[in-house]
């Protein structure tokens, strides 16, 4: 388990902090990352990286001179928000351009996605390339749907060397697209990793049996076999990732990259002995090893597992892989030194002003605090159980999420609304440091959720039924836009998309605003209930789909307890 720390919540960030103070030579902290504490040539690509903490050295232990500019950094397993992801790219931007690279989840994809979106806008170029390595999450024809897990650094390795020869934007894009086609992961997990401050690791293997196709945020194996000798296990994944070689190679005389990559308590004497084999089965393929890496790489917290990943080399990803690096956490070859980066010349993002609002909707303003107060004192109380439910097919975080998520809306609403803020600011405020604090998909779709319901109510205007359920429908829309999860996909769609409806079409018959948010909630209810007879087809529980079987959607229950605990704070908002 995860042993030291102070306030759990304050820990992604604590190590954030200490690791640019370890490493002031080669890091700076900038608002939801480091950068590059050396300077860059001016005009070249910036390549940023990133996801979730708890990953180390992946992600912000693989920025620096040959590697990557920047690094995004979300909370524990959860992807940076959009705000995070932005800010670090600006922070990191050269001149010629960003390329974002990061492992193929659903959060990342939304928050990267929409981060990219605002940078083109502002004139910033800017490109994704996904890492999609993990043989295990999807077969073959579906290799767009994989998940990134050890293969990540493979990937970022090849773009940054790329871009620090001062290719071009859509140059280094084929670059990291091809290192990523000629890449395979394969992986397996003896014991789950615990999240400081958590009594229970995420996940239990039973004694003396492992976990085969682990993801690297506390999901479970798609299966279960038993504990083989070091032998055994390198020779199953030598087998599994050799039985799947990318378009275009013959093994008899290929030239391979091995990561065997321990993901938090395997001790670096089990990896050798397991890399040993490793390497004599490779060479009795007729596979030429070209500058293997042995230790932690993308790790897990303290996850017992190991992954091995095989990166298929040709006469041009091989000078890339090659290629002088001086990171934290990844070193190959010798740097020429750098020039250390003036902190004043670092493009950093302000926070905005408090725009005017009505006494209308500064008393509207006060509600919504209550209401966020009454949320947050809700997902405290049920984190634990959410969390329960997630764990099912998924990694375990959503009702941590949602506690910290709505813990943090809840004190930025406060600041605001002490700052004389009108109601769509104060959810304004409230949607963005959800999504900063608690990240991932849930964090991005709560951030559109508050936000988009700030406009509806405007920083003018008083409270009323035709705007709140016009409010909760572009929510709905615009969530369903956003996050692509469309009825039965078992997603938090499965509520908001019955629940909008019926608040609609009572407020359309007349109902007052309480009493058509009353039925609406009853609806919720069994919308979310009924989320346990579907099968999962997005997501990080999609290759866990028959796990989930009979436990309703956990992002649908934390909806459906929301509305419910909402009622209150509106009679109380209609009566005022």
């Amino acid at each position: 388990m995860t042993r030291l720390f102070n306030d759990p919540n304050d820990f992604p960030e604590e190590a954030r902090l200490g690791l640019v103070a370890a490493h002031r030579d080669k890091l700076m902290a900038v608002p939801g990352g480091v950068v590059r504490s050396t300077r860059s040539k001016p005009g070249s690509v910036a390549v940023v990286i990133g996801g979730g903490s708890g990953h180390y050295p992946t992600f912000a232990g693989l920025v620096g001179q040959g590697l990557a500019h920047g690094a995004v950094m979300g909370n524990l397993f959860c992807s940076p928000s959009a705000q995070q992801v932005y800010s670090v790219a600006r922070a990191a931007n050269n001149g010629g351009g960003v390329l974002l690279s990061f492992g193929n989840y659903a959060g990342d994809v939304l928050h990267f996605g929409e981060a990219r979106e605002r940078l083109i806008e502002e004139g910033i170029a800017c490109e994704i390339v996904l890492v999609t390595d993990d043989v295990a999450s999807a077969p073959l024809d579906e290799f767009d749907k994989r998940r990134g897990i050890a293969g990540d650094l493979t990937v970022f390795k090849a773009a940054a060397a790329a871009a620090e020869k001062g290719l071009s934007l859509s140059r280094v894009v084929e670059v990291a697209q091809e290192a990523n086609r000629r890449t395979r992961s394969f992986g397996v997990a003896f014991a789950g990793c615990t999240l400081p401050g958590a009594p229970d690791a995420l996940f239990h293997v039973p004694e003396e049996k492992m976990a085969i196709g682990l993801g690297i945020h506390g999901e479970p194996g798609i299966d279960e076999a038993s504990i083989p000798t070091a032998d055994g296990l390198a020779q199953m994944l030598v087998e599994r990732l050799l039985e799947e070689v990318p378009e275009g190679v013959r093994i008899d005389g290929a030239r391979v990259a091995p990561i065997l990559n321990g993901l938090g308590t395997v001790k670096y004497e089990e990896l050798f002995v397991i890399y040993r084999k490793v390497d004599e089965l490779l060479q009795e393929a007729g596979i030429q090893v070209v500058e293997p890496d042995v230790g932690e790489l993308v790790t897990s917290l303290d996850m017992a597992g190991v992954s091995l990943t095989l990166f298929w080399l040709d006469e041009k990803m091989e000078p890339l892989w090659t290629a002088a690096t001086d990171a934290p956490g990844y070193r190959k070859g010798s740097v020429a030194p750098a020039q250390l980066l003036d902190p004043a010349d670092v493009d950093l993002v302000e926070q905005k002003a408090i725009p005017r609002a009505s006494k209308a909707s500064r008393q509207l303003a006060h509600g919504v605090v209550e209401g966020l107060e009454v949320l947050s004192r809700t997902m405290e109380e049920h984190h634990e159980l959410l969390g329960r439910i997630d764990a099912v097919a998924g990694d375990g975080d959503h009702g941590i999420g949602m506690q910290r998520g709505s813990r943090a809306a809840l004190e930025a609403s406060r600041e605001a609304l002490a700052q004389g803020a009108g109601a769509e600011t104060v959810l304004q405020w409230a949607g963005q440091r959800w999504s900063d604090k608690a990240g991932g998909t849930s964090g991005a779709i709560w951030c559109v959720i508050l936000k988009t319901l700030g406009e509806a109510f405007g920083d003018e205007k008083p409270l009323s039924a035709g705007r709140m359920a016009g409010g909760v429908d572009r929510a709905r829309q615009r969530v369903m836009e956003f996050g692509k999860a469309e009825r039965g996909d078992k997603t938090l769609i499965d509520v908001l998309l019955p629940f909008t409806e019926a608040l609609s079409s009572e407020v359309e018959k007349g109902a007052a605003l309480v009493a058509a948010w009353e039925v609406a909630s009853r609806v919720a209810n069994e919308a979310a209930e009924a989320t346990a007879q579907l099968l999962p087809r997005v997501g990080r529980a999609r290759p866990l789909a028959q796990k989930s079987l009979g436990t309703p959607d956990a992002g649908s229950v934390s909806l459906a307890l929301i509305t419910q605990a909402l009622v209150p704070v509106l009679k109380k908002c209609e009566t005022s």
